[in-house]
């Protein structure tokens, strides 16, 4: 099995051509931070990511974690790059300076996550959600809660978590039952049952701090009664120093498809009767709110998963592509055996694997890049601008980039052959490993359904509308580009037609019925990545050509003018072979009385 190797000269391209990385470090409170600055920082990451957490990928799913008596163990590898993660500052580059951070855009944190994940998908799990956890309390926290957490949540010596889900419970977050009862000093007691919690016990680090969505006495129902406590695994004396264990044990953790080292466990509260301390974030009931900042932050780490094991599973297949020896490709000398990289349709594979990687690296960038703009930038209009259209990329990017993933996870498969169904090669855990991530932050359907009842209405319309206009305008420069550029040009062009054609019988029937519009989301989702894909990589390929025309001879620049017209060819066509989907409309879906599925099981 071929090693992880950090692809910094694709990341960089990306960077700087599509995410505007010098825009992003000149936004007010970036002024330490340039372009050569991150180039730097990210070489360094790269050997980290390659060296230290890079082997915890293989070991992670050989040796899995336990839990006995409460106390979860999870590999010493986990442990050794977790300690090396720490000593090196690399949980605090993008936090805040006031706590510790480096202050570095939440750009590069992204760019972070992308090559951590790609290592070691189960060791970065824990880091992953303490990013979003982290952004909840310096958000909505008081100062008191601030100043004891933070700091070591910043660095990484403290970890932390969310505590959504319940057995009743799951995507329906108004179910949950777990109650809050005010102590008159300022703290709550915590009772009740949380479930599926990444990173919820272990030993990685000396606390960590839940984030617990539960009720207050005589709540209202549903949503509108959630509040958000903070609840460590210690609690915290007025020194700073570790106090005693709070009420909280690990009961189980789960046994997964993939990701078997990343603990994913069942947390009772109150169980020794006294009830967990928790610390109350924001406002009573103003859970939602704060549970939606840490999702939102997730679902883009959610979404960058995908593009992860879609890069692993790629550099696996390549390699394997290149050394594995089978039939004789047209034109190869008789009595001869190809590499099986020679054969047409394992390079579609291979390409469509590139191409796909290529296209989730610009969108996820991007959506990360509003992000910063959206925080920062001195304009209130350009600020509320990038709000938005990272408003609408959220959801694209967390749905369609898993989805993606399975699929490239499963392609990477199907290129070694009977090989790919053998565990000692890898490919079959980046397959298992990927599956979950369609599920995780709000399910895909979730995702669909965010994006044409909550996303497509945005200013009526206008946020969408502004952003196919944007497309469109790529057209004059693709047809300057030259014949090179011709069918990116017109795959392109059709594409954006088949869309605004969805997104206008969208916004007349979906808004009318919204079943309409649920019954089409997940098939006009789709449509709009695979566009958001094609108009990337078209600008990917405009940027690297000229380059090449300024002098730059890295032969990688003249692949994206290829894998951006594969894409036009092989992918955009699929986005007009999806509009009937999404305009078929509700009727069939429902035919069927709820009875009739129960025929299916005969």
């Amino acid at each position: 099995m071929s090693d992880y190797r950090a692809p910094l000269a694709d990341i960089r391209l990306v960077l700087r051509d599509i995410a505007d990385v010098e825009g992003v470090c000149d936004l007010p409170g970036f002024e330490h931070v340039d372009a050569d600055t991150l180039d730097g920082v990210l070489d360094e990451f790269g050997r980290f990511v390659e060296e230290v957490v890079a082997p915890t990928h293989r070991i992670g799913d050989a040796e899995g974690c336990s839990v006995t008596d409460g106390v979860v163990t999870v590999p010493k590898a986990f442990h050794d790059a977790y300690d090396q993660y720490v000593a090196a500052g690399w949980g605090s580059v993008s936090h805040d300076p006031d706590y510790g951070g480096g202050g570095f855009p939440g750009l590069f944190q992204t760019v972070m996550t992308e090559m951590l994940a790609t290592a070691g998908r189960a060791w970065t799990m824990g880091p992953l959600l303490t990013v979003g956890a982290i952004e909840a309390i310096r958000a909505f926290g008081d100062e008191r809660l601030k100043e004891a957490f933070l700091p070591r949540m910043v660095s990484a010596e403290w970890t932390g978590t969310m505590n959504l889900t319940e057995p009743q419970a799951g995507s329906d977050v108004g179910a949950i039952t777990t109650r809050a009862e005010p102590q008159g000093d300022g703290t709550h007691r915590i009772f009740g049952t949380k479930i599926f919690i990444t990173y919820g016990e272990h030993e990685l680090t000396d606390n960590i701090v839940h984030l617990v969505l539960a009720r207050t006495p005589d709540s209202p129902p549903g949503t509108r009664g959630i509040s958000c406590f903070v609840v460590p695994k210690y609690l915290v004396n007025d020194d700073g120093s570790i106090g005693e264990r709070n009420d909280l044990t690990c009961l189980s953790v789960e046994h997964k498809l993939g990701l078997h080292a990343s603990p994913t466990c069942v947390l009772s509260y109150g169980d020794a009767g006294d009830g967990a301390v928790g610390y109350l974030i924001g406002e009573e009931h103003q859970g939602m709110r704060i549970m939606f900042r840490m999702m939102n932050n997730a679902r883009l780490g959610v979404g960058i998963e995908g593009l992860a094991v879609s890069e692993r599973a790629l550099q696996l297949a390549a390699g394997f592509a290149r050394e594995r020896r089978q039939g004789r490709a047209v034109g190869a000398p008789k009595g001869e055996s190809s590499p099986i990289v020679d054969h047409p349709d394992v390079r579609r594979m291979l390409l469509t694997m590139r191409a796909s990687v290529d296209a989730m690296r610009c969108l996820l960038y991007l959506n990360a890049a509003m992000l910063d703009v959206a925080a920062r930038h001195s304009d209130p209009d350009v600020r509320q601008a990038a709000a938005d259209r990272a408003e609408l990329y959220t959801p694209i990017s967390k749905a369609w980039s898993t989805d993606l993933g399975v699929e490239m996870a499963s392609m990477g498969i199907q290129v070694h052959g009977g090989y790919g169904y053998i565990e000692e090669t890898g490919a079959a855990q980046i397959l298992r490993d990927s599956r979950i991530s369609p599920i995780y932050e709000g399910t895909n359907g979730i995702q669909a359904m965010d994006l044409v009842g909550r996303k497509l209405p945005m200013n009526g319309g206008a946020v969408v509308a502004n952003l196919l206009d944007e497309i469109g305008r790529l057209d004059a420069d693709l047809a300057a580009a030259g014949d090179d550029f011709a069918s990116i040009r017109s795959g392109l062009a059709d594409g954006l037609d088949a869309l605004r054609g969805a997104t206008g019988w969208l916004m007349e029937h979906g808004l009318a019925d919204p079943r309409h519009a649920l019954a089409g989301a997940t098939p006009y989702l789709r449509m709009f990545g695979d566009l958001l894909g094609g108009w990337h990589l078209a600008r990917l390929a405009l940027a690297a050509r000229a380059r090449t025309d300024a002098g730059d001879d890295d032969p990688a620049l003249a692949d994206k003018v290829v894998i951006a017209r594969f894409w036009a060819e092989q992918q955009l066509p699929l986005v007009r072979g999806r509009l009937g989907a999404v305009t078929a409309g509700f009727d069939d879906l429902m035919a069927l009385g709820a009875d009739r599925f129960a025929s299916f099981l005969t």
